[in-house]
């Protein structure tokens, strides 16, 4: 449908010289040519904000502004006004309140628009309120038409559909590929690698069981229920999956791992697919790599005071490791991409050995390993100091020889960052001397030894404060009073402390009460008293109190900073870190 220009918004934006006319002729030439509203073009461009031009409308028009965020949304509204009139007339059901229907409007000065809610509320028996929305809002109403299973339902009974008139059968010269790409299962993947995109999963899990298949996303470390499909659809989304990925279609006996990638929102998103036989078919899990995960800086992952101090100061050193350990999912990755980003300038030669690589980092020499035709992390890392590194990334010190070639990289004029498992930082020393490296080499190569958990963010929208309770007040005390002196002021006899609201979550962080994740760190620096205690008697009781001394918080601690802050909740921290409390 052609756009109209709304005239009047037109005029007051120039009059307000928010806008030239030269500006409002060449905006509306592109809304034209890209079907775009006139105002949706302005705030994309950056011109002016959605919120101030909600503001603009709601003046000139005399109707007010809603904002979703601030009322409750209720799906069943949706039933009053069908998706294709909603996305043709840039119009949105927003509520039905007895015989009246709240209708959002873009473009008041739309005619077609304003005719079609006439016919609409006329042929219904309704009474009609216009209320001006804004584009964000708009859009997450037309999305709040497709759900997951309904999406995957409509394909579903296409196929069926398809199924019903003919039996497929590959033509001669045809591949199988071809013909699945050209099924309903296309879009069946396509919706629910979107959804899970949408819902900021980072892994999608698609299961055979005998009787189902189970697709889950893994949303803030913890695996939800999204969606379950017949069996008999197992065979063709695996074939989907694994053409996109690159893989063997008829290797069904063995595990394999690929990777694709595909545009969603305006920007690049990378999956790394991994297939794993089981007794009711293969199970694929699908890591979502989110690029701009690539452009999240330290403090944002959860590293700040002290442990940011010290990560600073290991990546300033001219030669040296800084080893980052913790389980599988606990971030590694993650904190070794925003270190990168940090070093990463036009005068450092950074060149890294990942396997699989996760994150793309531009201006970064990335290389993936292939141990099945011998390129593994040793080897590699031969052929990298052939490159003249400034910066050295290992993903993963696995073995003797890596552990060795690392720490002789470390000790000849580069800094090497790479990952253990280790439970703690203090544990970082026992496992590189388990690994056969010479306790004389760790001090002069080991900068810093980091180790980190990851706990689920509360949504700070709809969080609840409240006295913690004797018990609660007895862990943070306890915690407070271990902690270096600079801390201490933080001790009382009562803390308000947050918890997540699980009776009435709010839409922002949709429904879980949580939001996102943070990390929590402890950082241990060598030192000429850590050296001594590495070269003498080797004791843990010795390397905790030296890494007293020198003001290191533990995970636990640093958990228990986040607390008060009210960033984390006291029982996500005891649940993922109640190891670090009692050592």
């Amino acid at each position: 449908m052609p756009l109209s220009i709304p005239t009047t918004l037109l005029q007051e934006l120039i009059r307000t010289n928010i806008i030239s006319e030269e500006q409002a002729a060449a905006i509306g030439e592109t809304a034209k040519k890209e079907n775009k509203d006139f105002g949706e073009v302005l705030v994309a461009q950056g011109l002016i904000g959605d919120t101030d031009l909600v503001a603009i409308k709601s003046r000139i028009y005399r109707l007010p502004a809603v904002n979703l965020e601030e009322v409750e949304f209720n799906r069943e509204v949706l039933k009053e006004m069908s998706e294709d009139v909603a996305s043709f007339y840039r119009i949105i059901p927003l509520e039905k309140a007895g015989e009246v229907l709240k209708v959002g409007l873009i473009n008041p000065e739309d005619v077609g628009a304003l005719e079609a809610l006439k016919f609409i509320t006329s042929d219904k028996g309704l009474a009609l309120d216009k209320y001006i929305v804004s584009y964000k809002d708009y859009a997450s109403v037309l999305k709040s038409y497709r759900t997951l299973s309904d999406e995957v339902g409509q394909a579903i009974q296409s196929l069926n559909d398809e199924v019903a008139k003919e039996e497929v059968i590959a033509a001669p010269g045809q591949r199988l590929d071809d013909i699945t790409a050209e099924a309903p299962v296309t879009r069946i993947v396509a919706v629910i690698i979107r959804h899970a995109v949408d819902s900021r999963a980072s892994d999608i899990h698609i299961e055979a069981f005998e009787d189902r298949v189970r697709t889950r996303f893994r949303i803030d470390g913890v695996l939800n229920i999204a969606l379950t499909l017949p069996k008999n659809l197992h065979s063709a989304i695996l074939t989907r999956i694994k053409i996109l990925a690159d893989l063997k279609i008829d290797e069904t006996r063995l595990a394999q791992d690929g990777r694709f990638a595909t545009r969603l929102n305006d920007r690049k998103i990378d999956f790394r697919v991994s297939t794993f036989p089981t007794k009711h078919g293969e199970k694929v899990v699908m890591r979502i790599l989110d690029p701009l995960t690539g452009k999240v800086d330290l403090p944002d992952l959860g590293l700040d005071g002290r442990s940011l101090e010290v990560m600073e100061r290991g990546m300033s050193k001219p030669f040296g490791s800084i080893l980052i350990t913790g389980p599988t999912g606990s971030g590694k990755s993650t904190t070794l991409a925003g270190m990168l980003k940090r070093m990463n300038t036009e005068d450092i030669n950074i060149v890294t050995l990942e396997d699989p690589i996760e994150y793309f980092v531009d201006g970064v020499n990335q290389s993936q390993i292939h141990e099945e035709i011998g390129y593994t992390f040793a080897s590699g890392l031969r052929h990298i100091l052939r490159q003249d590194p400034d910066v050295i990334m290992v993903g993963e010190i696995r073995d003797r020889e890596t552990a060795g070639l690392a720490t002789q990289a470390a000790l000849t004029g580069h800094i090497v960052l790479s990952t253990l498992h280790t439970n703690d930082a203090i544990g970082v020393v026992p496992r590189l001397i388990d690994m056969g490296i010479e306790r004389y080499l760790i001090p002069s190569t080991l900068n810093v030894a980091a180790a980190q958990r990851l706990l689920r963010r509360l949504c700070q929208d709809c969080k609840l404060q409240s006295k913690a309770t004797t018990a609660e007040a007895n862990i943070i005390s306890t915690a407070i009073a271990d902690m270096p002196a600079a801390y201490q002021e933080l001790a009382a006899k009562s803390y308000t402390i947050s918890k997540p609201n699980l009776d009435s979550p709010c839409k922002k962080c949709g429904g879980k009460a949580f939001k996102g994740r943070i990390g929590i760190f402890e950082m241990m620096e060598m030192t000429p008293e850590f050296e001594k205690i590495i070269l003498g008697d080797l004791s843990e009781t010795a390397m905790r109190a030296e890494a007293k001394r020198q003001g290191m918080i533990t995970m636990f601690q640093d958990g228990i900073l986040k607390v008060l802050k009210g960033v984390v909740s006291l029982e996500e921290l005891l649940e993922v870190a109640q190891d670090q409390e009692t050592t």
